[in-house]
Order: structure tokens, then C-alpha cells, then sequence
């Protein structure tokens, strides 16, 4: 019979925050071969026990202290030939997302970590290890485009939110303005996207603004199509 070849298998994470109304990444600067000094997306490799939702769960815990309160799905596979030095690698990479998170902490095997502006990533401003920049890239798209269609964007927002924090969500991740009204007019006539509490928060100095929750639906219809808000 023949021997199988050797592929190791790591998860990384693309780990999407708002914070001072921007979208941010986090990213750990690494502190061991290859790259070392090279910041990266926070990840390791599978335990041999673990499976891999598991092992995304693990890292997702050491990198931000959580794990409570933040959305985590399979974002895609990389795997092509020489992406990592050290041999050949199968990276599966997921999406994670949350509010206002706060400082992160640094792994055993890192130098440090921390939030990166997304505009600065995605400029170059920041050179990323691996093929990361690549993976970063699918993850916002992911994040972009899953606004339009689902009620993700709630998964930025605290348990209770106002129609103007939840628009700021979406010119954050969508790295565009929103036209007020129109974006107030789509979100509440949505079935089942937002409902409200009953309750109100001062906002300014006009009248207190609604607060809503997240709705019973995940999928939107019709969607929010970025072009169009």
C-alpha cells in the first residue's frame, strides 16, 4: 500500500471588529521562523485530536479571550503548493466577527498582536506573512457581501442598538457612506431583520432614538445591495 504524503493542516482566523467607527483586524506579529517580525493572522496548526471547528475555537480563544458573543464561520481552503516554507500546508481559514472587542493578547508563539485598520491592511501599509493578505481579502469580501443578504451585521452590535449604530456598522465594513433615511426606511420596513424594544437611548441633541434588536430572520429580503443604500 502506499504511504500517504505529508500534509500538515492549521487553521487561521480573520477576526473583523468596529472600533472608533472603522472596521479592524486583528493580527499577531510573529515571533519564531519563518517570517519572524512579519505580522500574520492569528492561526496555528490542528491537533492531532482536534477537530477543525474545534481547533478554530481554541485559537479564537488564546488570541482574543473570547468566545462567547462572537460569530465564527468557515470563510474557504488555501492549500497551493510553497504558500508556507516549512512544507506543504493546508491552511482553512475562518471568519469571525464581533463587537467592539477589546486589547488582545499575544500567543506563546508570538511577539505580539494587535488591531490593525482595515484600510491599512488592505493598502499595504501593513505586510502580511504567508498568503495571508490574499485570505484577508476573501474575509472582507465574505463580510461585505453577506451584509447585503443576511442579518450579520448585527453580530457588530451590542444586544440592544440604534438604526444609527447598526448604519455605521455597514459604512464601516462596506467602506462607503450611507444615506441616513433611506438606510432607516430599508432596515424597518425588512421583515424580520430588526424589532424594537420599546426602550430608547439619547442620541445627540434631538429625540431619543429607538433601540431594536436583532430580528428572528437570517436572511434578508429584500437584501440591502451596497450600490443602492
Amino acid at each position: 500500500m502506499d504511504s500517504l504524503p505529508i500534509t500538515s493542516v492549521a487553521v487561521d482566523l480573520v477576526v473583523l471588529t468596529i472600533r472608533e467607527r472603522a472596521l479592524h483586524v486583528l493580527l499577531v506579529e510573529r515571533g519564531i521562523a519563518p517570517f519572524a517580525g512579519t505580522w500574520a493572522l492569528p492561526g496555528g496548526f490542528v491537533l492531532p485530536d482536534e477537530d477543525l471547528a474545534d481547533a478554530a475555537d481554541r485559537e479564537l480563544a488564546e488570541e482574543t479571550g473570547m468566545r462567547e458573543g462572537i460569530h465564527l464561520e468557515q470563510l474557504r481552503t488555501y492549500g497551493a503548493p510553497g504558500r508556507d516554507p516549512r512544507g506543504r500546508v493546508v491552511s482553512v481559514a475562518w471568519l469571525a466577527l464581533a463587537p467592539d472587542l477589546g486589547e488582545p493578547a499575544a500567543g506563546s508563539d508570538a511577539a505580539g498582536a494587535r488591531w490593525w485598520p482595515m484600510d491599512a491592511v488592505r493598502a499595504g501599509d501593513v505586510p502580511l506573512a504567508f498568503d495571508h493578505a490574499e485570505i484577508v481579502a476573501d474575509g472582507l469580501e465574505r463580510a461585505r457581501a453577506k451584509l447585503e443578504y443576511s442579518s450579520l451585521a448585527t453580530a457588530f452590535c451590542p444586544p440592544e442598538f440604534t438604526v444609527a449604530q447598526l448604519r455605521a456598522v455597514y459604512e464601516a465594513v462596506w467602506g462607503m457612506p450611507i444615506d441616513p433615511r433611506n438606510f432607516h426606511r430599508k432596515v424597518t420596513g425588512t421583515p424580520g431583520f430588526v424589532e424594537p424594544t420599546g426602550a430608547t437611548v439619547a442620541e445627540g441633541a434631538g429625540r431619543p432614538a429607538r433601540l431594536f434588536r436583532r430580528g428572528p430572520v437570517d436572511t434578508l429580503h429584500p437584501p440591502l445591495v451596497r450600490a443602492e443604500s
